[in-house]
């Protein structure tokens, strides 16, 4: 008897351990995902006829790597927000144009993800295409990093105009041979938009969107995004092109950081 009891009491002792195991709650118990208000919406459901690229999903963008927080390559924004880009599309269309999407709404994590690679000054993977001119220990105090976004806001879009009918854009290899952001059109890594003077994301003055040196059909194409988007309540972030916030803003002082995903969303 007395070897039984000792085994007894192990017994016990184990199954009291796995009970305790399988009644922890896991990582995703204890902190789920944050969700989107339900001003949130994908701009696909409002417009599917806005092509959408986002960058931040792929390795084509100035980390060189997917970014923290993108779930799925899909444009997230406020509602009122996505409905003026479909107006401005509809005005685009009759054109023979069509918007396209870089980038949304962006969850703070994505922020973060920035300011940690900007920290790391030995990490300069993309800097031959996209910031050529600029030292990377600079990026902060020239403005190209910041720790916070309006983006994460819900209502800031990096967008662009594109010829219709669009052709396909090559996807990006990663380690390929990579060329400057603001050189000739013909250079540049190809994009089916139209010639604004520089690709997205580009760190340098010439993307200033009133740059004197850009002139002719780029300085047309970026009037043409500008006013475009100006008569639908959206307003240009001069040191980008690229960059437009619809006004007024649904969530002006808050920042997000619900994954960029269809669950995210109210209903999803």
């Amino acid at each position: 008897m007395t070897g039984i009891v000792p085994a007894l009491r192990n017994l016990a002792v184990g199954a009291a351990a796995l009970l305790a195991v399988a009644a922890a709650p896991s990582p995703a118990q204890a902190k789920p995902e944050p969700k989107a208000p339900e001003e949130f919406v994908a701009l696909r459901d409002v417009d599917p006829t806005i092509i959408q690229e986002m960058r931040y999903f792929t390795p084509h963008n100035f980390v060189g790597e997917p970014i923290d927080g993108y779930r799925k390559p899909m444009c997230i924004l406020t509602e009122p927000a996505a409905k003026a880009l479909h107006k401005a599309q509809r005005a685009l269309l009759r054109k023979g144009y069509s918007l396209k999407v870089y980038d949304c709404y962006r969850p703070q994590r994505a922020v973060d993800h920035f300011v940690r690679w900007a920290e790391d000054l030995t990490d300069e993977r993309m800097k031959a295409e996209f910031y050529p001119h600029v030292d990377k220990s600079r990026l902060f105090a020239d403005g190209y990093i910041a720790e916070k976004s309006g983006h994460s806001r819900g209502s800031t879009v990096d967008l662009t105009v594109v010829r219709l009918p669009a052709p396909p854009t090559r996807p990006y290899v990663p380690g390929e041979p990579l060329t400057p952001c603001f050189g000739p059109r013909n250079e540049r890594f190809p994009d089916n938009s139209v010639d604004m003077g520089t690709g997205f994301d580009c760190f340098d003055t010439l993307s200033h969107t009133d740059d004197p040196r850009i002139r002719g059909k780029q300085r047309a194409n970026r009037d043409l995004l500008r006013n475009t988007l100006g008569k639908q309540g959206f307003v240009n972030l001069p040191e980008e092109w690229w960059h437009f916030t619809y006004k007024p803003e649904s969530f002006p002082d808050t920042y997000f950081d619900f994954p960029v995903a269809r669950r995210s969303l109210q209903g999803a």
